[in-house]
């Protein structure tokens, strides 16, 4: 790692690591951290979340990859469902397998499938769903020149959890645009949407981020920082939002 390090500021293996954070499905070892902060709730309300994401690639094989992608939330928040008051804790944590090609397709096409999951590992009521959940996701993307366009989704179903909750049928869209610049930069546009099918409400917001892939002593990172304004929302939801990410990179040597 440390001859790696020595090189992190040479501009084109900046450029080359900014290119892979932003491929879901690359084969770079890395663990974002986060954080998003969600204002204008009825009622004053706010919501603090931080997502340690981290993405682990494995080969199995001289033509696939399996990429483990793993979300656990940490979330402090404040009458986001109405006069609700605080809560602090561990949300549901949500893994993602991807199956994935080493080599893209003759056509440049990048993709990978596999299930997601969602674990009811949430500490209090208003932090998780109280389900066992898991369906299909997949994930496609093309890199050409400094652009990469692409989209991930997926659709969870409850499998078990309280009779006392409701069932979940959910589906993530999330379409995303990059634009790389020189010095390992990267400025990214996305939609988190989700449709919830049992209570037929959409959340949407527009994010937009810029980051930079720098050196911080021995450890290569990525420094981002942005803001979402949300395009569709549930009564009473947010109506804007900021994000700050910090990602440590571990490059193969």
């Amino acid at each position: 790692m440390a001859g790696t390090a020595a090189h992190a500021q040479d501009g084109s293996d900046a450029d080359a690591l900014a290119k892979q954070l932003s491929n879901p499905v690359a084969s770079l070892v890395s663990v974002p951290f986060q954080f998003n902060a969600d204002y204008g709730y009825d009622g004053g309300g706010e919501r603090y979340l931080l997502n340690i994401q981290p993405v682990i690639p494995m080969s199995i094989g001289p033509d696939w990859n399996l990429i483990t992608r793993v979300i656990v939330p940490v979330v402090h928040q404040d009458d986001v469902f109405g006069p609700s008051g605080t809560q602090t804790g561990l949300g549901d944590i949500t893994p993602t397998l991807f199956f994935s090609p080493k080599q893209p397709t003759a056509g440049g096409l990048v993709w990978g499938v596999g299930p997601v999951f969602l674990l009811p590992t949430a500490t209090d009521d208003l932090l998780g769903a109280d389900q066992w959940a898991a369906g299909p996701s997949a994930v496609m993307l093309k890199q050409t020149g400094s652009w990469t366009v692409g989209l991930l989704a997926n659709h969870l179903w409850s499998l078990a959890g309280d009779d006392d909750r409701s069932d979940i049928s959910t589906t993530f869209l999330q379409p995303f645009l990059t634009r790389s610049f020189p010095g390992g930069r990267t400025l990214t546009f996305n939609l988190e949407s989700s449709y919830n099918w049992k209570t037929d409400d959409a959340t949407v917001p527009l994010n937009i981020t810029y980051s930079k892939v720098t050196q911080w002593g021995g450890q290569l990172v990525s420094v981002a920082g942005g803001g979402r304004v949300y395009v569709e929302a549930p009564d009473g939801g947010p109506e804007w939002g900021l994000r700050l990410q910090l990602t440590l990179l571990y490059p193969k040597q």
